[in-house]
């Protein structure tokens, strides 16, 4: 008898006082197990309410019907996406699995087992200091990483007034300078913005961050169609002094990427496996990025089963990768899983050939001690 879904669940675990990881677990008439992660921060009701109109469906499905189940999920808003793209990273680990091979396998296969890694250390930076940002940056270092990524512009918006915004431009300048010099040179310096510019503010800064040799400058104003123009203004101007322009880690499904991919707005674009559409989307993105010259690089910086999602879409590319990968938020990272996730070593995370699927689960006794709440049930 074909084997199919026989329980779906949505599960949420609160980690930090302000750090929300959502995870969909689906289990097999066998008692076989797949994760995904759903983590939309704030918005976990909203996923649960799509889940309850549109998940019962996926039981009785067989658990090697992943293409006909993506062509039935909503992906027409985040919380759609999140649970959506959460059930089809489950359904391709829970086949996987039940086929005793890791989930890049599936993808195309597996192309390399050293996945290039830089470490975003925003969120475990609680000294908001140019100091502590320096002290972060050196336990990195000692944790084996090679290139950072911090978000260093609070309480920023494009709303301000000039003389409002430049005192948060100048404090989020001194954190990067006093990072640059914890690392020196040569190591790759990623600064994200969070959308938080005016254009003409993003300008100014890229001139006034030259001496700080930037790898890639993120998301510095909104991604909306009318700012389309500003974002390849603001890549130009950036590419004119060696930095690339990196961004879109909110868009869904392959069209998602469409408008800026033509525009030509950005060098490097950063699909998330739990909004763009699952495992398979995701190669499907990181091809029609290759074909336009364009670096794929997955936004990684929530729970271990995105992370773990996202290293075995790394390993099915052909083109090397380069994954984020959160640092040090909190030790439930790695706690929550009961298997290890791959350590990183000189900038990049090892990975076993012999793995099954994405090779971790959720602990369920560390779910229980959390107090883990079960957002949405369906079957038994």
């Amino acid at each position: 008898m074909p084997e199919t879904i026989a329980k779906s669940e949505l599960i949420a675990v609160s980690v930090t006082p302000k750090t929300v990881w959502t995870f969909v677990r689906l289990t097999s008439s066998s008692s076989l197990e797949g994760f995904g992660e759903a983590t939309l921060t704030g918005q976990e009701q909203a996923i649960a309410v799509v889940a309850a109109k549109i998940g019962p469906a996926l039981i009785g499905t067989g658990i090697n019907d992943s293409a006909n189940i993506f062509s039935q999920l909503p992906f027409s808003s985040l919380p759609e996406a999140s649970f959506s793209s959460g059930v089809m990273q489950a359904m391709r680990d829970l086949e996987a699995r039940s086929k005793g091979v890791p989930l890049a396998h599936l993808l195309g296969g597996m192309q390399r087992t050293s996945i290039p890694t830089y470490a975003n250390f925003n969120r475990r930076t609680l000294d908001r200091s140019p100091e502590g940002f320096a002290a972060s940056a050196a336990d990195a270092i000692s944790a084996g990483h090679q290139a950072f990524k911090i978000a260093p512009f609070d309480d920023l918006t494009p709303a301000l007034s000039k003389a409002d915004a430049t005192p948060l431009i100048n404090t989020g300048v001194e954190r990067i300078e006093a990072v640059r010099q914890e690392i020196g040179p040569g190591k790759r310096l990623m600064v994200d913005c969070h959308w938080r510019f005016q254009t003409a503010w993003a300008l100014e800064v890229l001139d006034v961050l030259k001496p700080a040799d930037l790898y890639w400058f993120e998301c510095p104003i909104p991604e909306t169609s009318d700012l389309i123009a500003d974002l390849v203004r603001i890549r130009s101007h950036a590419n004119g002094q060696d930095v690339l322009l990196a961004g879109m880690e909110n868009a869904i499904l392959r069209d998602g990427f469409a408008p800026v991919l033509e525009a030509g707005a950005y060098d490097v674009m950063m699909p998330d496996v739990k909004y763009a559409g699952g495992p398979d989307e995701m190669i499907h993105i990181a091809e029609t990025f290759a074909e336009a010259g364009i670096t794929f690089s997955p936004h990684n910086p929530s729970g271990p089963i995105c992370h773990a999602q996202s290293l075995q879409i790394c390993a099915a590319l052909p083109d090397e990768a380069v994954l984020e990968t959160q640092y040090d938020e909190t030790p439930l990272f790695d706690e929550l899983v009961s298997a290890g996730l791959p350590v990183i070593s000189g900038g990049s995370a090892e990975l076993a050939t012999t793995q099954q699927g994405i090779a971790v689960d959720l602990a369920q006794d560390v779910l229980n001690r959390l107090t883990a709440k079960l957002l949405w049930q369906a079957g038994s």
